[in-house]
């Protein structure tokens, strides 16, 4: 019994401690490991379809298409917790990406990215990060950049465009 308490201990270390040991599901229901991004620059980003945020996913697809061949993903994650600004379910979800946007990025299932049951992906980014990145999502459209190396490296408010100079420099110092 002690041997599988220390093992589920260091199992949490573990995960605490790498980007690339979370898993997820893509919003197609199939697994979706960031293992699979290992070597590759990501944005996550927490989305919606009814916030005044929302025209941002136009932009995250332009940023992924510019920098996609440099090894650069955008990874949506789709959430309702700020104001239920995201009502449709998955398929929902994901036809409105299409239909608006023509979404070519990865999207996750839509799922919580707060309090004590949000998902382990976003666990990761505003936990177990460095103190800088650390605290809670305030609203839809939160941007956090990470390296090759499954390191954060930044953290973009909502209001920050997805194609604000800040990032898009950011993005081209890490995809070199």
């Amino acid at each position: 019994m002690r041997f599988l308490a220390l093992f589920v201990f260091m199992v949490n270390v573990a995960f605490a401690q790498n980007f690339y040991a979370v898993k997820d599901k893509a919003i197609n229901g199939n697994s979706y490991k960031m293992d699979e991004l290992k070597g590759k620059v990501v944005m996550v980003v927490n989305l919606a379809s009814q916030c005044g945020f929302t025209p941002q996913i136009e932009k995250l697809e332009e940023l992924y298409k510019r920098y996609r061949a440099k090894n650069f993903v955008v990874l949506g994650a789709p959430t309702n917790d700020f104001g239920g600004q995201t009502p449709e379910d998955d398929k929902g979800f994901q036809a409105f990406c299409d239909k608006n946007y023509h979404v070519s990025f990865p999207l996750l299932v839509k799922q919580t990215v707060t309090g004590p049951k949000k998902r382990d992906l976003y666990k990761y980014l505003t936990e177990q990060t460095a103190k800088e990145f650390q605290g809670p999502i305030k609203w839809n459209f939160e941007k956090f950049l990470i390296d090759k190396n499954g390191k954060v490296v930044g953290r973009f408010e909502s209001s920050v465009d997805p194609l604000d100079k800040k990032i898009t420099k950011k993005i081209e110092e890490l995809t070199k």
